[in-house]
């Protein structure tokens, strides 16, 4: 894995983003003979995918089936990457593109860094992991988290307290306190835009209170209390510790709904609920489990068994529309739910101890101003053209996984590939005309 690249490296293919689907068309460039870089923003390739416990509807590792791409991305001959890195522009002059990158500083020479983390073992400074969405803490100098590619420490500025410990410490004098910010300029052939997404706020309907209670919590928080090497190494919750005893899964609390700005559905949201509530039934066989929900969408193949899997576990589902959370008696958590299946009861209060939200997912940037390629009424990027479902408005750029829209992982993995047999097709027309010309 190449982390001294300059701007006299000119691959075939840039790859902007390092998760499941980034990855994935990066090794089936790669694969066909074409040089590939792959520029991640966070400190390790391995996106959301890395964060999950398990995935539907096989309940497989999550972990299991991303580290060995990750591995085999970063092991690969033909694939560069850049980590903790920026996309500042990409400029498309006559079917060439240059990609203006950033890439941050992260005070550490990784060229020089064995991943010893003796740096890490020596700093006193701690602050929220990030990984472990704040349940946890992380030291001011670390490796991002136990299976990250690169596995090299990260100096965190911020929350520094600038006391060399860790200079003095590491064996091979890798910390680099004077490291700045370095531009470089990529001159490439083609681009696939695999920039993912991200959830919105669980904030962001103010009337389940959510910034109230440390109990009202994310679905991406309770995959990491899920995972076996999680912050906790079991479900707990996040305000006092205490084991739950009845959980609730709030259903479009992030999505199907105009007053947030989230008009569409997120598709995802219903079978990772369904997931995570049976993960959470074998993980806590006591516990009262309950999915509230306007509509269960199990669109998938063995979607529809898996939802009826888990209501023969005894898992809860009651259809209706959550109104209000609201903290009650200092640890319960009280629902308002009009519900559609009591017409003589339609309003039900109902009490849990921890509470999930579906967020909705939205895109994880924003490509505006960045690059030519239009985005839809949504966010996403555009994909126009039926007949080519990953090509964008721009000529050479493409996009795959939830850079153009909702999608659980099988269609993401699945139109990476697509994204990467139009890249080879798009630039083998392109170089036939080059050669005859």
């Amino acid at each position: 894995m190449n982390t001294a690249i300059d701007s006299s490296y000119s691959p075939d293919v840039v790859v902007i983003g390092g998760g499941i689907a980034g990855l994935q068309s990066a090794l089936d460039l790669a694969d066909q003979g074409m040089s590939v870089l792959v520029v991640e923003r966070n400190a390790s390739i391995g996106g959301h995918m890395i964060e999950l416990s398990k995935v539907f509807p096989t309940l497989d590792c999550a972990s299991c089936i991303t580290t060995p791409k990750m591995s085999a991305a970063a092991h690969h001959p033909n694939i560069q990457i850049l980590t903790y890195t920026e996309v500042e522009a990409i400029e498309s002059i006559e079917e060439h593109h240059v990609v203006r990158l950033l890439q941050k500083p992260t005070y550490v020479n990784f060229d020089k860094c064995i991943g010893c983390r003796l740096c890490e073992y020596a700093c006193d400074t701690e602050y929220p992991d990030p990984f472990e969405q704040g349940l946890g803490s992380v030291r001011a100098i670390a490796v991002p988290f136990t299976n990250a590619i690169p596995q090299k420490a990260v100096l965190d500025a911020e929350h520094c307290g600038t006391c060399g410990t860790c200079a003095r410490v590491c064996p091979t004098g890798a910390i680099e306190f004077d490291q700045q910010p370095r531009r470089l300029s990529i001159h490439t052939d083609a681009v696939i835009l695999a920039t993912g997404f991200q959830l919105n706020a669980v904030t962001i309907k103010p009337q389940y209170h959510a910034s109230l209670s440390r109990d009202i919590i994310s679905p991406l928080t309770l995959e990491r209390l899920l995972a076996p090497h999680g912050p906790y190494g079991r479900v707990l919750r996040p305000s006092d510790g205490k084991i739950p005893s009845s959980v609730a899964f709030v259903q479009c609390a992030g999505s199907r709904d105009e007053s947030i700005g989230v008009p569409y559905c997120s598709r995802v949201c219903c079978m990772y609920a369904i997931k995570q509530a049976m993960l959470l039934s074998g993980a806590l066989p006591l516990a009262d489990i309950t999915i509230y929900y306007m509509d269960i969408r199990a669109f998938g193949k063995g979607y529809e068994q898996f939802y009826q899997n888990a209501k023969a576990m005894g898992i809860n589902f009651v259809r209706g529309k959550v109104a209000r959370i609201q903290p009650v008696d200092g640890s319960d958590l009280s629902v308002l739910v009009e519900t559609t299946e009591d017409a003589e009861n339609p309003m039900q209060e109902h009490r849990h101890d921890l509470v999930v939200l579906a967020q909705g997912m939205v895109p994880g940037w924003n490509p505006k101003g960045i690059v030519n390629a239009d985005c839809a009424g949504d966010g996403f990027v555009a994909t126009p053209q039926l007949t080519a479902p990953t090509a964008t408005t721009a000529p050479g750029i493409f996009v795959a996984g939830a850079a153009a829209g909702p999608k659980d992982i099988v269609d993401s993995i699945a139109e990476a590939g697509a994204a990467a047999m139009q890249v080879s097709e798009y630039l083998y027309q392109k170089r036939s005309l080059t050669t005859v010309g």
